[in-house]
């Protein structure tokens, strides 16, 4: 009776190649779910996703994010993420390619954003820490930086801070770090 149903499931792969279709992947449940995530993203104007691996490999995609005000109003930040195959149950690895001068994004690239830490729940979904990125272009906290010296200038002189945001925009040194232009 077992090798029936093995010679079955068989016939039924046998089929699919003769399509000229290889057998269909099947998915983890942390595809399907960041399936079902990327199907319903509700993206603000100034943020686009894309897959530079193409679409076939939804484990690991770019969000550029080009806020539309607050200090980096005109700038241009892409975020790499990683998703595990754990996902939802571990958060995905967030990292900024573009080197910006921010309290909460340090020279590496490492992003500070408590729900990719200690505040990830599974409830939560690729749209909340898209609204979270943007929501650090908008209002740099300046309480749990990651680049101590920009938090200390946004603290202190938030006029000085928004030049150097500037400046580093612009493709410009703030103290002894060159930042690429990213307008």
């Amino acid at each position: 009776m077992l090798n029936l149903i093995k010679i079955k499931g068989q016939k039924k792969e046998d089929a699919a190649n003769a399509n000229g279709k290889p057998p269909a992947k099947k998915q983890s449940p942390g595809e399907l779910r960041l399936h079902k995530d990327i199907a319903e993203l509700n993206l603000p104007k100034s943020t686009r996703i894309s897959f530079p691996n193409g679409k076939d490999d939804l484990m690991n995609f770019e969000v550029t994010i080009r806020p539309d005000e607050g200090y980096y109003v005109g700038g241009k930040f892409i975020f790499t993420f990683q998703v595990p195959p754990a996902y939802p149950h571990e958060p995905p690895k967030v990292k900024c390619k573009t080197k910006v001068y921010h309290p909460n994004i340090d020279l590496e690239g490492n992003v500070c954003l408590n729900i990719l830490r200690e505040d990830w729940k599974p409830v939560l979904n690729v749209n909340t820490i898209v609204y979270g990125l943007n929501l650090l272009f908008s209002q740099p906290n300046d309480e749990d930086p990651l680049n101590h010296e920009a938090a200390a200038v946004l603290r202190d002189n938030p006029e000085k801070f928004e030049r150097n945001v500037q400046r580093a925009m612009a493709g410009g040194y703030v103290g002894e770090t060159h930042f690429p232009r990213c307008m």
